[in-house]
């Protein structure tokens, strides 16, 4: 029997209302959205709506004309970065973010924009005291992750979010391991943009995304092409979403994305939170028992999301999990997780750890075939 645990990287299994959403799109529509005034191409297009509406009632974002859709929050970021900084500007980020931050970030440094990397503890807490230090004349955007792939960490967007907006500066929110868990609420926690990736707690499938920017914000699309709207001009339209949506959409994708969060809305986003938190204490509290066995993180399930990462004294992580995956059926991810800077603070670089994520699906025999097998691999 396998045993999926590694839905931090891909959520797995999908809810079966996002199989038949997908599967629907391809069968019975199959047409481009805002391409043609057919039926099958206006049905396409009301599926694109009806996922932006529920996207931004979700995460109370006032109109839904600003969420724009990406192939993953790698692409959000990137469209966030790159399409609002300019040079001479200076960014605050923590020492907790994946490479999706991180590199645009060094890639735009060649570009004149500076960044400063505050600091978290070993356990990947970030004090927003540390943020608001470290603010200077010409700082125009903050981002941060909402929760550590590493760790599991829950950072403090709320706070940061009100310093944020007291300074006058932008906030982007990193929600890849957050969104479909934990409250976001774009407008009580001050969030200018948001990326979420669709594929990992949204439920949705790979190659989906969005990214919300909020109204005001001078952001340059990243990208030109079709809109099938203002298709005299040469140039880009100058209105959400069509700005910064070129090509076609992923209609499939989308449409599963949206039957993920309408099942999120109908299971209740605490139902959902309380039984990864009961199955996270129960990896937590067992794994902290057997000898050799060091986690990562807080040991308080409430200060995290459904990640934990482990290393056993005396066996590189890669052997483990490789132990885990050909021995007994279990998927595990092991390394750096792309978050290398996250490893270096809490110290396990470069060997990274073995992570184990839950997800809604795991059972609670999941986790004790999990409990049981690092017992024997530990010795």
């Amino acid at each position: 029997m396998t045993i999926y645990l590694d839905n931090a990287a891909t959520s797995f299994p999908k809810p079966e209302s996002v199989y038949k959403a997908v599967s629907d799109t391809l069968k019975k529509y199959g047409s481009s959205p805002g391409r043609g005034g057919h039926k099958m191409s206006m049905q396409t297009e009301r599926i694109i709506f009806e996922t932006r509406e529920r996207i931004a009632s979700f995460f109370n974002i006032p109109y839904s004309s600003n969420v724009i859709f990406t192939f993953n929050v790698t692409m959000g970021i990137n469209l966030a970065l790159k399409g609002f900084l300019k040079a001479g500007d200076h960014v605050l980020t923590s020492s907790m973010e994946h490479n999706a931050v991180m590199r645009p970030l060094k890639r735009l440094e060649k570009e004149g924009i500076s960044k400063t990397v505050v600091k978290c503890s070993k356990e990947g807490f970030l004090n927003p005291k540390d943020i608001e230090k470290e603010i200077k004349s010409n700082t125009k955007l903050i981002v941060i992750t909402h929760a550590s792939n590493v760790t599991g960490t829950i950072l403090p967007i709320r706070e940061v979010g009100e310093i944020a907006k007291k300074k006058g500066i932008a906030f982007l929110l990193d929600a890849a391991q957050s969104a479909g868990l934990l409250p976001i609420d774009v407008q009580k926690d001050n969030i200018d943009m948001l990326g979420c990736t669709g594929h990992k707690s949204l439920f949705g499938p790979q190659g989906t995304g969005f990214l919300y920017i909020k109204d005001g914000l001078d952001v340059k699309p990243l990208i030109e092409g079709g809109t099938g709207s203002n298709s005299e001009s040469d140039e880009m339209p100058d209105f959400f979403p069509d700005k910064f949506q070129a090509g076609t959409l992923n209609t499939p994708g989308i449409a599963g994305l949206g039957a993920g969060i309408e099942f999120i809305q109908k299971e209740g986003l605490k139902n959902i939170r309380d039984k990864e938190m009961h199955l996270t204490t129960k990896i937590m509290n067992g794994l902290k028992n057997i000898k050799g066995v060091k986690l990562y993180g807080s040991l308080n399930p409430s200060d995290r999301v459904a990640v934990i990462s482990f290393n056993i004294e005396g066996k590189d992580p890669a052997y483990v999990g490789n132990i885990l995956n050909e021995k007994y059926d279990i998927m595990s991810r092991v390394g750096l997780h792309c978050a290398p800077n996250a490893h270096r603070t809490i110290g396990t670089f470069p060997v990274g750890t073995v992570r184990v994520s839950v997800g809604y699906f795991n059972t609670e025999d999941d986790i004790e075939i999990l409990i049981k097998t690092v017992r024997d691999i530990a010795g």
